[in-house]
């Protein structure tokens, strides 16, 4: 028995140093958690290389993806990961930045140059209205890829004029034709600013008020439209719906602007027509950006990495491979946007700056949105504790909730399925008693008649 116990005791010991290499090995290794399809895989694989060339040291990348914002907070805020660097939505990172879950990010690189101011100063600025007291989120955060909520639809059944407004969200006759991001702050948005659209008509109330309010009324009007928009979609999408649209299986999509590049040249190649807009009552303008977590184990690395992506020619690579912008404004990515065939204009001084003859650029509108675009749209902001409240609401429009009737006829079919498994294996002791029984009166039996 003692032998044992030192056998398992090794055994344990065995696991718990595979489970928890030493703080040298840790310090190879970067873990990377990103959102799916968000980045060149080439640039992510000469990575370590790179690394080696700025500080001698060898690296190994541990890279997982996932598709949904909450899911990474809750596997680093509960779970403890040890995540080194993740890329999380402008709310999230307001709502890490809060809870304490983010480390700043250390931009003393040696003799590498910093890189990081290449980010437009215009998404800066935008991501610091998340700061808190003490703590600037472009301290914590470096803006990744950036962009619109908006329509992309099939231009064989739509026109421009009829997805003008989100209204064609709501059509009756676009039934069953739709599909939605399952991004509860996104669809939150988009059905109070509908519900709103006569007061943002009269400029009383803004975009940016309506994406971010939250009272029991707002969230229950929300509820009340987006009811009524769900006979309408054919899906919640987190990743298919670009896909979906190529293949001409819908008319509309709720979706990202980078989405939509990536759906608008995938669906060409095949014959299929589709366009993107952003409606004319406002919309959601999103920025991603790169944060280490509180439980990270290689800031070094963490950092050095947000650092290699900053430069233009990795921008660039991840643009043209995503299809998403990114939040690097420098000259050479301007000058290798720019597209002579376009008829269209664009205003961009906004993001790469004044002076720099941006402000009548043709470059893909979906991509860089006008500047008038970007005044009727707003980002989105955390909602502290009435989040719980608006998922809440989010799953019962999506039907994910169980009404208390349900649960009880639920908890009845697995309390009769108990019994008749008890009544079962009661049956069977029963008849193996009696089995035994019969065997030893026959056994009985013979030995008297011997």
């Amino acid at each position: 028995m003692k032998t044992l116990k030192k056998m398992l005791g090794l055994l344990a010991l065995c696991l718990l140093a595979a489970c928890n290499p030493s703080q040298e090995e840790r310090s190879q290794v970067l873990k990377i958690y990103n959102w799916a399809d968000y980045i060149d895989e080439e640039v992510l694989a000469e990575f370590p290389e790179w690394y080696k060339e700025q500080t001698g040291e060898e690296l190994k990348v541990i890279y997982q993806v996932f598709d949904i914002n909450e899911i990474m907070l809750t596997k680093i805020e509960r779970g403890h990961e040890d995540f080194d660097v993740v890329c999380p939505s402008e709310y999230i990172i307001e709502r890490m930045l809060k809870k304490g879950l983010l480390q700043p990010i250390d931009r003393n690189f040696g003799q590498t140059p910093d890189y990081i101011p290449n980010v437009s100063p215009y998404i800066v600025k935008e991501l610091n209205k998340t700061s808190q007291p003490g703590h600037l989120t472009s301290d914590y955060a470096v803006p990744y890829m950036w962009g619109t909520a908006g329509i992309l639809y099939n231009t064989e059944f739509l026109t421009e004029e009829e997805v003008e407004s989100w209204q064609c969200l709501w059509d009756p006759g676009h039934k069953a034709k739709i599909l939605m991001k399952d991004s509860y702050r996104d669809a939150y948005g988009t059905a109070i600013i509908y519900a709103n659209r006569q007061q943002l008509a009269d400029s009383t109330v803004t975009v940016e008020q309506l994406m971010n309010a939250n009272s029991p009324q707002d969230i229950a009007l929300a509820e009340k439209y987006l009811k009524e928009l769900k006979p309408n979609i054919a899906g919640w999408e987190a990743d298919f719906g670009k896909e979906m649209m190529t293949k001409g299986k819908t008319w509309l999509n709720f979706t990202w602007s980078g989405d939509a590049v990536w759906a608008i040249e995938e669906a060409d190649a095949v014959g299929v027509s589709l366009d993107y807009l952003v409606p004319r009552e406002g919309s959601n303008i999103w920025y991603d950006g790169w944060v280490i977590p509180k439980y990270a184990r290689n800031v070094k690395a963490a950092s050095y990495f947000i650092n290699y992506l900053c430069q233009p020619d990795i921008a660039l690579r991840n643009m043209d491979a995503i299809g998403y912008v990114s939040s690097v404004a420098t000259p050479e990515v301007m000058e290798a946007k720019i597209d002579t065939t376009l008829d269209v204009r664009s205003d961009l001084s906004y993001f790469f700056g004044e002076g720099v003859g941006a402000d009548s650029l043709q470059i893909d509108p979906v991509q860089y949105p006008d500047r008038k675009v970007v005044e009727r749209c707003a980002m989105i902001r955390d909602f502290g504790d009435r989040t719980e409240l608006v998922l809440e609401m989010w799953s019962r429009v999506k039907g994910d909730n169980l009404n208390t009737g349900i649960v009880l006829i639920i908890f009845s079919v697995f309390g009769l399925l108990t019994v008749w498994l008890i009544y079962g294996k009661v049956r069977m002791y029963r008849m193996r008693m009696r089995h035994r029984r019969r065997r030893r009166r026959k056994a009985l039996h013979k030995k008297q008649q011997k």
